[in-house]
């Protein structure tokens, strides 16, 4: 049998979007999600409806799956044996995190360690995992590069983002397990998450209601379009991380190792005030908000921006889908879905 491509977080926003790529290719692909109440599991089953209608026969198999049942991932691990790992299950929302944290703990540490073990026993040829914009922190050196040092977190998000780092580099080392993670900066586009700004807005845009705009709007975020985002994460999926031969101890570079791992962002390197996103939005959907204007929330970055030159020498990564093009094919997605 063909080994898999396992994806965790099938069901999420990138996860779907992922698994769809990778059936697109022909690729076997198990996927594992535990369809958790953060948020609406309609819509998580919703995406897991349209992979089954797409996936050619055996091409898919989903198992409804907590990272924290260690024995059962671990007999998954022995029973698939996957080819490739691509790691995108984890707990998000920095608000959140502030009220619930022992689910970032068990979700974001307990469970990333589940899968390194998987990997570790059962061949597993290269892991990619999830990382965060988040860990950047209080840093205000824009644009973030990965040679810059992320030791002061703001939210325990973005605290448990930088724990996966230092224990996948760990494995990386001690079993010599191929691994890139890839700090994500804003995610955006059709079948996003209902918990963030694109779409708590249009909601809110077309029934009416207020919505709520923090910072007084002068946030600004790398908003990166969901196929660019896939893109990314396929083609360092299709380059294993090495070992890098200039690696120097005495000056150690965050972004590389003398194990084979490797850390990258990936976003689209044009950062967008928030107000400006919301005035696209506005005219996509062709209605005005109704801006109710909130101060600052705790955890949460005034700005983000990727520096992305890493990972475009590695992969020649680059995204091609504007922000204005971007925005109308999510307004037309959301205006077909719910409407």
């Amino acid at each position: 049998m063909i080994r898999a491509a396992l994806v965790t977080g099938a069901a999420g926003f990138i996860g779907a979007a992922v698994c769809e790529r990778l059936l697109g290719r022909g690729e076997r692909v198990v996927g594992i999600d535990n369809l958790n109440s953060y948020y609406d599991p309609a819509l998580k089953r919703a995406r897991l409806a349209r992979l089954e209608a797409l996936a050619p026969p055996g091409a898919w198999r989903f198992q409804q799956l907590d990272l924290g049942e260690v024995a059962a991932i671990a007999e998954l691990f022995g029973r698939e044996k996957p080819r490739l790992v691509i790691h995108l299950a984890a707990q998000a929302g920095v608000r959140y995190s502030i009220e619930n944290p022992g689910a970032y703990l068990e979700s974001n540490l307990v469970g990333l360690g589940s899968i390194l073990e998987g990997c570790r026993h059962h061949g597993a040829e290269h892991l990619v995992y999830a990382s965060s914009s988040s860990v950047y922190g209080g840093n205000t050196n824009l644009p973030f590069a990965e040679s810059q040092p992320v030791n002061h977190p703001v939210s325990l998000y973005a605290a448990t983002k930088k724990a996966g780092e230092l224990m996948a580099h760990t494995y990386s080392h001690l079993y010599g397990l191929p691994a890139t993670g890839l700090r994500f900066f804003t995610v955006y586009g059709p079948w996003g998450r209902p918990d963030m700004a694109p779409m708590l807005f249009a909601r809110a845009i077309l029934a009416g209601e207020s919505i709520r705009v923090f910072n007084q709007g002068r946030m600004r975020r790398d908003f990166t379009y969901i196929d660019d985002i896939v893109s990314g994460v396929i083609a360092c999926a299709d380059k294993p991380a090495t070992a890098d031969p200039g690696f120097d101890t005495s000056a150690p570079d965050p972004a590389t190792s003398w194990a084979p791992h490797r850390l990258f962002n990936i976003g689209n390197s044009e950062p967008v005030e928030l107000l400006r996103f919301i005035e696209l939005l506005e005219q996509a959907l062709g209605r005005e908000a109704i801006r109710d204007l909130q101060p600052m929330q705790p955890g949460d970055l005034e700005a983000t921006a990727a520096d992305t030159s890493l990972l475009e020498a590695w992969v020649g990564f680059r995204p091609s889908t504007p922000i204005e093009v971007g925005v109308e094919r999510f307004a037309h997605w959301y205006r077909d879905t719910y409407a």
